[in-house]
Protein backbone atom coordinates (compact mmCIF):
# COMPACT_ATOMS: atom_id res chain seq x y z
CA UNK A 1 0.00 0.00 0.00
CA UNK A 2 2.83 2.37 0.84
CA UNK A 3 4.52 1.59 -2.48
CA UNK A 4 1.22 2.22 -4.32
CA UNK A 5 0.85 5.58 -2.57
CA UNK A 6 4.37 6.55 -3.58
CA UNK A 7 4.00 5.36 -7.19
CA UNK A 8 0.58 6.91 -7.82
CA UNK A 9 0.18 9.62 -5.17
CA UNK A 10 3.31 11.64 -5.91
CA UNK A 11 2.72 11.82 -9.71
CA UNK A 12 -0.88 12.85 -8.99
CA UNK A 13 0.33 15.72 -6.82
CA UNK A 14 3.04 16.81 -9.23
CA UNK A 15 1.24 16.39 -12.56
CA UNK A 16 -2.26 17.72 -11.84
CA UNK A 17 -3.07 21.43 -11.31
CA UNK A 18 -4.85 20.70 -8.02
CA UNK A 19 -1.93 18.55 -6.89
CA UNK A 20 0.62 21.26 -7.66
CA UNK A 21 -1.60 23.81 -5.92
CA UNK A 22 -1.81 21.66 -2.77
CA UNK A 23 1.96 21.03 -2.82
CA UNK A 24 2.64 24.77 -3.02
CA UNK A 25 0.18 25.41 -0.19
CA UNK A 26 1.77 22.68 1.93
CA UNK A 27 5.24 24.11 1.25
CA UNK A 28 4.18 27.61 2.29
CA UNK A 29 2.37 26.35 5.38
CA UNK A 30 5.42 24.27 6.29
CA UNK A 31 7.65 27.32 5.91
CA UNK A 32 5.35 29.34 8.15
CA UNK A 33 5.21 26.60 10.79
CA UNK A 34 8.99 26.01 10.67
CA UNK A 35 9.72 29.63 11.61
CA UNK A 36 7.33 29.79 14.57
CA UNK A 37 8.53 31.38 17.77
CA UNK A 38 6.62 31.29 21.09
CA UNK A 39 5.00 34.68 21.65
CA UNK A 40 5.90 34.59 25.34
CA UNK A 41 9.60 34.33 24.44
CA UNK A 42 9.27 37.34 22.12
CA UNK A 43 7.58 39.26 24.95
CA UNK A 44 10.46 38.39 27.26
CA UNK A 45 13.01 39.72 24.75
CA UNK A 46 14.00 43.26 25.78
CA UNK A 47 14.67 44.13 22.12
CA UNK A 48 11.00 43.66 21.16
CA UNK A 49 9.55 47.11 20.30
CA UNK A 50 6.84 48.32 22.73
CA UNK A 51 4.20 48.58 19.98
CA UNK A 52 4.80 44.98 18.93
CA UNK A 53 4.83 43.86 22.57
CA UNK A 54 1.43 45.49 23.20
CA UNK A 55 -0.11 43.81 20.16
CA UNK A 56 1.31 40.41 21.05
CA UNK A 57 -0.11 40.69 24.58
CA UNK A 58 -3.44 41.63 23.05
CA UNK A 59 -3.41 38.49 20.89
CA UNK A 60 -2.73 36.23 23.89
CA UNK A 61 -5.43 37.97 25.90
CA UNK A 62 -7.96 37.74 23.06
CA UNK A 63 -7.40 34.02 22.51
CA UNK A 64 -7.66 33.38 26.26
CA UNK A 65 -10.90 35.35 26.39
CA UNK A 66 -12.22 33.40 23.39
CA UNK A 67 -11.48 30.11 25.15
CA UNK A 68 -12.56 30.99 28.70
CA UNK A 69 -15.51 33.32 28.10
CA UNK A 70 -16.82 32.22 24.69
CA UNK A 71 -16.03 28.51 24.78
CA UNK A 72 -14.09 28.52 21.51
CA UNK A 73 -11.45 25.88 20.79
CA UNK A 74 -8.26 27.88 20.98
CA UNK A 75 -5.92 24.88 21.26
CA UNK A 76 -2.43 26.31 20.62
CA UNK A 77 -3.46 28.66 17.82
CA UNK A 78 -1.94 32.16 18.07
CA UNK A 79 0.48 31.21 20.84
CA UNK A 80 3.37 31.54 18.38
CA UNK A 81 4.52 34.12 15.86
CA UNK A 82 6.02 33.35 12.45
CA UNK A 83 8.00 36.10 10.70
CA UNK A 84 7.85 34.04 7.48
CA UNK A 85 4.70 35.76 6.28
CA UNK A 86 4.37 38.92 4.18
CA UNK A 87 2.44 42.19 4.39
CA UNK A 88 -0.18 40.50 2.21
CA UNK A 89 -0.39 36.82 3.08
CA UNK A 90 -2.35 35.55 0.09
CA UNK A 91 -4.38 36.80 -2.84
CA UNK A 92 -7.84 35.26 -3.09
CA UNK A 93 -9.64 34.77 -6.40
CA UNK A 94 -13.42 34.54 -6.57
CA UNK A 95 -15.72 34.57 -9.58
CA UNK A 96 -19.38 34.40 -10.57
CA UNK A 97 -21.33 33.82 -13.76
CA UNK A 98 -22.52 37.06 -15.32
CA UNK A 99 -26.06 35.99 -16.27
CA UNK A 100 -26.96 34.09 -13.07
CA UNK A 101 -26.32 34.39 -9.38
CA UNK A 102 -24.04 31.41 -9.14
CA UNK A 103 -20.54 31.53 -7.73
CA UNK A 104 -17.72 29.67 -9.41
CA UNK A 105 -16.47 27.11 -6.88
CA UNK A 106 -13.41 24.98 -6.21
CA UNK A 107 -13.29 21.61 -4.43
CA UNK A 108 -10.69 20.71 -1.83
CA UNK A 109 -10.25 17.76 0.54
CA UNK A 110 -11.79 18.20 4.01
CA UNK A 111 -13.40 21.63 3.39
CA UNK A 112 -15.44 20.60 0.34
CA UNK A 113 -16.55 23.18 -2.23
CA UNK A 114 -15.68 26.83 -1.56
CA UNK A 115 -16.37 30.00 -3.57
CA UNK A 116 -12.79 31.29 -3.34
CA UNK A 117 -9.24 30.12 -3.87
CA UNK A 118 -6.19 31.56 -2.14
CA UNK A 119 -2.76 31.84 -3.75
CA UNK A 120 0.64 32.35 -2.15
CA UNK A 121 1.93 32.87 -5.70
CA UNK A 122 0.61 36.35 -6.57
CA UNK A 123 1.50 36.10 -10.26
CA UNK A 124 -0.44 32.83 -10.51
CA UNK A 125 -3.42 34.42 -8.71
CA UNK A 126 -3.52 37.24 -11.25
CA UNK A 127 -3.16 34.75 -14.11
CA UNK A 128 -6.04 32.63 -12.84
CA UNK A 129 -8.19 35.72 -12.36
CA UNK A 130 -7.52 36.76 -15.97
CA UNK A 131 -8.34 33.26 -17.25
CA UNK A 132 -11.69 33.29 -15.47
CA UNK A 133 -12.40 36.81 -16.76
CA UNK A 134 -11.57 35.72 -20.31
CA UNK A 135 -14.07 32.88 -19.92
CA UNK A 136 -16.80 35.49 -19.45
CA UNK A 137 -17.08 35.47 -15.66
CA UNK A 138 -17.14 38.42 -13.28
CA UNK A 139 -14.02 38.14 -11.15
CA UNK A 140 -12.60 39.55 -7.95
CA UNK A 141 -9.03 39.53 -6.63
CA UNK A 142 -8.66 40.39 -2.95
CA UNK A 143 -5.91 40.37 -0.33
CA UNK A 144 -6.10 38.27 2.83
CA UNK A 145 -4.07 38.80 6.00
CA UNK A 146 -4.99 35.64 7.94
CA UNK A 147 -6.43 32.17 7.51
CA UNK A 148 -7.31 29.16 9.63
CA UNK A 149 -6.22 25.54 9.16
CA UNK A 150 -9.37 24.59 11.14
CA UNK A 151 -7.32 23.26 14.05
CA UNK A 152 -5.23 20.87 11.96
CA UNK A 153 -2.12 22.88 12.86
CA UNK A 154 -1.36 25.36 15.62
CA UNK A 155 -1.82 28.47 13.50
CA UNK A 156 0.77 31.14 14.32
CA UNK A 157 0.26 34.87 14.25
CA UNK A 158 1.64 36.36 11.02
CA UNK A 159 3.10 39.79 10.13
CA UNK A 160 0.15 40.50 7.84
CA UNK A 161 -2.23 40.07 10.79
CA UNK A 162 -0.04 41.93 13.28
CA UNK A 163 -0.09 45.04 11.07
CA UNK A 164 -3.81 45.56 11.75
CA UNK A 165 -5.12 47.94 14.41
CA UNK A 166 -5.90 46.44 17.82
CA UNK A 167 -9.67 46.25 17.17
CA UNK A 168 -9.22 44.33 13.93
CA UNK A 169 -6.54 42.17 15.52
CA UNK A 170 -8.81 40.99 18.36
CA UNK A 171 -11.67 40.46 15.90
CA UNK A 172 -9.46 38.39 13.58
CA UNK A 173 -8.19 36.14 16.38
CA UNK A 174 -11.72 35.38 17.59
CA UNK A 175 -13.00 34.98 14.01
CA UNK A 176 -10.35 32.38 13.18
CA UNK A 177 -10.84 30.51 16.46
CA UNK A 178 -14.53 30.24 15.54
CA UNK A 179 -13.44 28.25 12.48
CA UNK A 180 -11.43 25.99 14.82
CA UNK A 181 -14.62 25.39 16.78
CA UNK A 182 -17.09 24.80 13.95
CA UNK A 183 -16.66 24.57 10.20
CA UNK A 184 -19.24 22.87 7.97
CA UNK A 185 -17.66 21.32 4.83
CA UNK A 186 -19.04 23.06 1.75
CA UNK A 187 -20.81 25.70 3.87
CA UNK A 188 -18.55 28.69 3.26
CA UNK A 189 -21.33 31.30 3.39
CA UNK A 190 -22.59 30.14 6.78
CA UNK A 191 -19.09 29.51 8.14
CA UNK A 192 -17.81 32.98 7.27
CA UNK A 193 -20.96 34.91 8.22
CA UNK A 194 -21.15 33.12 11.57
CA UNK A 195 -17.44 33.70 12.27
CA UNK A 196 -17.92 37.33 11.28
CA UNK A 197 -20.66 37.64 13.92
CA UNK A 198 -18.63 35.88 16.64
CA UNK A 199 -15.51 37.88 15.81
CA UNK A 200 -17.28 41.22 16.06
CA UNK A 201 -19.47 40.55 19.08
CA UNK A 202 -16.63 38.66 20.77
CA UNK A 203 -14.17 41.53 20.27
CA UNK A 204 -16.76 43.96 21.60
CA UNK A 205 -17.10 41.96 24.82
CA UNK A 206 -13.35 41.41 25.02
CA UNK A 207 -12.64 45.14 25.13
CA UNK A 208 -15.43 45.71 27.65
CA UNK A 209 -13.81 43.08 29.89
CA UNK A 210 -10.55 45.06 29.68
CA UNK A 211 -12.26 48.27 30.79
CA UNK A 212 -12.02 49.86 27.33
CA UNK A 213 -15.58 50.99 26.52
CA UNK A 214 -14.47 53.35 23.73
CA UNK A 215 -12.77 50.47 21.89
CA UNK A 216 -15.83 48.26 22.44
CA UNK A 217 -18.09 51.01 21.07
CA UNK A 218 -15.93 51.35 17.95
CA UNK A 219 -16.11 47.58 17.37
CA UNK A 220 -19.88 47.80 17.78
CA UNK A 221 -20.08 50.66 15.28
CA UNK A 222 -18.10 48.65 12.73
CA UNK A 223 -20.47 45.73 13.25
CA UNK A 224 -23.48 48.01 12.75
CA UNK A 225 -21.99 49.06 9.41
CA UNK A 226 -21.49 45.41 8.47
CA UNK A 227 -25.18 44.79 9.10
CA UNK A 228 -26.22 47.82 7.02
CA UNK A 229 -24.05 46.57 4.17
CA UNK A 230 -25.37 43.04 4.61
CA UNK A 231 -28.96 44.28 4.19
CA UNK A 232 -27.98 46.19 1.07
CA UNK A 233 -26.32 43.17 -0.54
CA UNK A 234 -29.25 40.93 0.41
CA UNK A 235 -31.75 43.36 -1.12
CA UNK A 236 -29.70 43.73 -4.29
CA UNK A 237 -29.31 39.95 -4.52
CA UNK A 238 -33.09 39.47 -4.34
CA UNK A 239 -33.77 42.06 -7.05
CA UNK A 240 -31.19 40.65 -9.47
CA UNK A 241 -32.30 37.09 -8.73
CA UNK A 242 -35.94 37.99 -9.50
CA UNK A 243 -35.00 39.59 -12.82
CA UNK A 244 -32.86 36.62 -13.82
CA UNK A 245 -35.68 34.18 -13.02
CA UNK A 246 -38.17 36.30 -14.97
CA UNK A 247 -36.00 36.09 -18.12
CA UNK A 248 -34.92 32.44 -18.50
CA UNK A 249 -33.29 30.82 -21.50
CA UNK A 250 -29.85 29.90 -22.78
CA UNK A 251 -30.02 31.47 -26.23
CA UNK A 252 -27.38 34.18 -26.76
CA UNK A 253 -29.98 36.96 -26.99
CA UNK A 254 -31.63 35.78 -23.76
CA UNK A 255 -28.30 35.70 -21.95
CA UNK A 256 -27.46 39.19 -23.29
CA UNK A 257 -30.85 40.47 -22.14
CA UNK A 258 -30.28 39.23 -18.59
CA UNK A 259 -26.85 40.85 -18.45
CA UNK A 260 -28.22 44.15 -19.79
CA UNK A 261 -31.02 44.17 -17.22
CA UNK A 262 -28.54 43.32 -14.48
CA UNK A 263 -26.27 46.20 -15.50
CA UNK A 264 -29.23 48.58 -15.38
CA UNK A 265 -30.10 47.38 -11.86
CA UNK A 266 -26.48 47.81 -10.75
CA UNK A 267 -26.48 51.37 -12.12
CA UNK A 268 -29.48 52.33 -9.98
CA UNK A 269 -28.09 50.45 -6.98
CA UNK A 270 -24.75 52.25 -7.22
CA UNK A 271 -26.44 55.65 -7.00
CA UNK A 272 -28.43 54.49 -3.96
CA UNK A 273 -25.33 52.91 -2.43
CA UNK A 274 -23.33 56.13 -2.61
CA UNK A 275 -26.08 58.71 -1.95
CA UNK A 276 -28.30 56.95 0.59
CA UNK A 277 -26.28 54.20 2.19
CA UNK A 278 -22.90 55.93 2.36
CA UNK A 279 -24.02 58.66 4.80
CA UNK A 280 -25.48 56.00 7.13
CA UNK A 281 -22.14 54.28 7.64
CA UNK A 282 -20.29 55.32 10.78
CA UNK A 283 -16.85 53.81 10.16
CA UNK A 284 -16.52 53.83 6.37
CA UNK A 285 -15.71 56.93 4.33
CA UNK A 286 -17.70 58.02 1.28
CA UNK A 287 -14.54 57.65 -0.78
CA UNK A 288 -14.25 54.01 0.25
CA UNK A 289 -17.91 53.47 -0.63
CA UNK A 290 -17.38 55.03 -4.06
CA UNK A 291 -14.51 52.64 -4.80
CA UNK A 292 -16.70 49.54 -4.42
CA UNK A 293 -17.69 48.18 -7.81
CA UNK A 294 -20.88 46.28 -8.51
CA UNK A 295 -20.95 43.03 -10.44
CA UNK A 296 -21.93 39.43 -9.69
CA UNK A 297 -18.51 38.47 -8.32
CA UNK A 298 -18.58 41.31 -5.80
CA UNK A 299 -22.21 40.59 -4.90
CA UNK A 300 -21.56 36.90 -4.31
CA UNK A 301 -18.31 37.47 -2.39
CA UNK A 302 -19.94 40.04 -0.07
CA UNK A 303 -22.76 37.61 0.60
CA UNK A 304 -20.20 35.05 1.81
CA UNK A 305 -19.37 37.20 4.85
CA UNK A 306 -22.54 39.25 5.32
CA UNK A 307 -25.50 36.88 5.07
CA UNK A 308 -28.30 37.05 7.68
CA UNK A 309 -26.22 38.95 10.24
CA UNK A 310 -29.36 40.35 11.89
CA UNK A 311 -30.56 36.82 12.63
CA UNK A 312 -27.40 36.07 14.61
CA UNK A 313 -27.94 39.25 16.60
CA UNK A 314 -31.60 38.32 17.17
CA UNK A 315 -30.55 35.01 18.76
CA UNK A 316 -28.08 36.93 20.91
CA UNK A 317 -30.85 39.28 22.05
CA UNK A 318 -33.14 36.35 22.92
CA UNK A 319 -30.33 35.02 25.12
CA UNK A 320 -30.05 38.32 26.99
CA UNK A 321 -26.71 39.14 25.37
CA UNK A 322 -25.07 35.90 26.51
CA UNK A 323 -22.70 35.30 23.61
CA UNK A 324 -21.33 31.97 24.84
CA UNK A 325 -24.81 30.42 25.02
CA UNK A 326 -25.67 31.95 21.64
CA UNK A 327 -22.60 30.41 20.00
CA UNK A 328 -23.45 26.99 21.45
CA UNK A 329 -27.08 27.21 20.33
CA UNK A 330 -26.21 28.30 16.79
CA UNK A 331 -23.62 25.56 16.35
CA UNK A 332 -26.07 22.92 17.64
CA UNK A 333 -28.79 24.24 15.32
CA UNK A 334 -26.43 24.28 12.33
CA UNK A 335 -25.32 20.71 13.02
CA UNK A 336 -28.95 19.59 13.23
CA UNK A 337 -29.79 21.20 9.86
CA UNK A 338 -26.58 21.03 7.84
CA UNK A 339 -28.33 21.62 4.52
CA UNK A 340 -30.06 24.84 5.65
CA UNK A 341 -28.13 26.29 8.62
CA UNK A 342 -29.51 29.81 8.10
CA UNK A 343 -33.02 28.42 8.34
CA UNK A 344 -32.04 26.86 11.65
CA UNK A 345 -30.72 30.21 12.90
CA UNK A 346 -33.89 31.99 11.79
CA UNK A 347 -35.94 29.46 13.77
CA UNK A 348 -33.79 30.13 16.82
CA UNK A 349 -34.27 33.86 16.35
CA UNK A 350 -38.05 33.53 16.11
CA UNK A 351 -38.18 31.24 19.13
CA UNK A 352 -39.47 28.21 17.20
CA UNK A 353 -38.52 24.82 18.58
Amino acid sequence: MLLALVLFGIPLLVLTPTGRYLVRGAWEEGRILWHREPIREILADTLTPPVVRDKLRLVLDARQFAADSLGLRARQSFTTYSPAGRDTLTLVVSAAYRDRLKAYTWWFPVVGRVPYKGYFDFAEARRQERLLHDRGLDTRLGAVSAFSTLGWFNDPLLPSTLRADSLTLANTVIHELTHNTYYAPGGAVFNESFANFVGARGAERFFMSRGEPAAAAEVGARWDDEKVLGRFWASLYDVVDSVFKAHPGDEPQQVAQRIALRDSIFGVARARFVDELGPQLKTMSIRAVQRIRLDNAILMSRRVYLTDLDAFDAVLAKNGGNLRVTIEQIIDAAKANRKEPFEAVDRLASGAR
